[in-house]
């Protein structure tokens, strides 16, 4: 993996091609720009294996179960850490709602049973959300197109950046981002990073959300109305940068990881979780982990 401005020589890149690795290249902040494959690369197999698994109702459903199960695992675990240190009782129904939500996780038999009670249970953790935001920015529920109101433009923002980070750890694994199995595979859509990224959302995105706002770290001025994109919020320039400082800041946050016991950072976080799932495809492992946080 090659990362920033970094040469190979050409008896390097000879090297590789011959031994059959992969190089992946990306810039200083692991966005993914390509990769140089051998005719000896392993790369077609996975992708074969992929392709098999997505195709299984059974395999595909028992990794998205496994996916949903990290997202609400770590929604419960961000609503419980605020509901401790603010001694906010107001969020106990919602944190039970969550949990029966999870508890009905090993009994849904079918893909659309599972994406049912993820819907519900998400619901309900940004009703809680939205009592942990300090400013009062207009937030009621998620929206997504448009985001009518500064914290929905944020998250939305956040969600985006995220998909770019995960995208980039997907492709260095060697694994079809279009082929998904929470998510069904449409045409353009990224649907392998959209399921490995919702076990990351509350974890990354919400969390520093929470704290720019509730910090003040952005305000009302960090934002512009735009009435020719049916009155959605934007960020303005300014608040883009601020957003996307602390964005990195969060990525580069070390953690112990929850498999490896390794102390990495987020975004070394993701690729740890590609390669599980590729372990999972291709038979060397039995069951999916997710990504969770205590």
């Amino acid at each position: 993996m090659v990362l920033g401005n970094i040469g190979l020589t050409t008896p390097v890149i000879g090297y590789l091609l011959e031994q059959g690795i992969d190089c992946v290249f990306c810039n200083s902040y692991g966005k993914y720009h390509g990769r140089l494959v051998s005719t000896e690369s392993r790369f077609g197999l996975l992708r074969q294996r992929q392709l098999q698994s997505t195709t299984s109702a059974q395999t595909r459903l028992k990794i998205a179960r496994e996916i949903v199960r990290g997202k609400l695992c770590n929604q419960r675990t961000l609503l419980l850490r605020y509901r401790r240190e603010r001694s906010l009782d107001s969020l106990d129904t919602i944190i039970k709602g969550v949990e029966k939500a999870l508890g009905k996780l090993d009994g849904a038999a079918e893909l659309t049973t599972l994406l049912g009670i993820e819907g519900t249970a998400s619901s309900m953790y940004y009703a809680g959300f939205r009592r942990l935001l300090k400013q009062d920015l207009g937030f009621n529920a998620r929206r997504r197109r448009p985001p009518p109101d500064p914290v929905n433009s944020l998250l939305s923002f956040g969600y985006t950046l995220l998909v770019y980070g995960v995208q980039s750890a997907v492709s260095t694994v060697g694994l079809d981002p279009f082929l998904g199995f929470l998510h069904g595979t449409e045409y353009s859509r990224p649907s392998l990073v959209l399921d490995l990224m919702e076990e990351f959302r509350a974890v990354i995105v919400d969390s520093l959300v929470l704290r720019i706002i509730n910090t003040s770290v952005m305000g009302p001025d960090d934002f512009q109305q735009s009435e020719a994109e049916g009155k959605m919020v934007l960020i303005t320039q300014k608040g883009i940068k601020k957003y996307v400082h602390h964005f990195e800041e969060r990525m580069q946050d070390k953690i112990q990881h929850p498999a490896t016991g390794q102390r990495v950072t987020y975004r070394r976080s993701f690729e740890l979780q590609a390669r599980q799932l590729a372990r999972v495809i291709t038979g060397q492992e039995e069951n999916y982990k997710p990504f969770l946080v205590k």
